[in-house]
């Protein structure tokens, strides 16, 4: 069996590397893909999709030392469902609405960002949004 996800998006924070206890570098980055599209009543509706993923490895420094908040990139890895749900983790937002994110291992990270774009990313249209609120993890 065989699974594989691809996901465009901007980094929602700076990542965050740790080291395992047996010294394997694992960086964790939180990516949001949005997308825009009009409903069948006319209203423009923006939709935005949270992703937590792991990077592991040599890979995982890299990504730790070029990449920020608002960085665009592009992963290849897997899914990794909730073992309490088989499902994405579900999570309340401070305001008491219902959220979820989708747990991947990244296979493969590719920078779509430039460097002096990703000075700029923040204040990029389609830059995740910059209340840290909004990102679930």
């Amino acid at each position: 069996m065989f699974h594989e996800i691809i996901i465009v998006g901007n980094l929602g924070r700076d990542p965050e590397l740790r080291y395992t206890p047996s010294g394997q570098a694992v960086t964790t980055i939180s990516v949001a893909s949005n997308r825009q599209y009009t409903a069948s009543n006319g209203e423009r509706v923006k939709e935005t999709i949270w992703w937590r993923v792991s990077v592991w490895g040599k890979q995982a420094e890299n990504v730790n030392q070029y990449l920020r908040r608002g960085s665009k990139v592009l992963i290849v890895g897997r899914m990794i469902p909730d073992p309490a749900t088989g499902g994405p983790r579900i999570w309340t937002r401070q305001d008491g609405t219902a959220g979820a994110s989708f747990e991947v291992t990244a296979n493969q990270v590719q920078f779509l960002s430039s460097r002096g774009e990703d000075a700029m990313a923040g204040d990029a249209a389609g830059a995740p949004p910059a209340d840290d609120n909004e990102i679930p993890f």
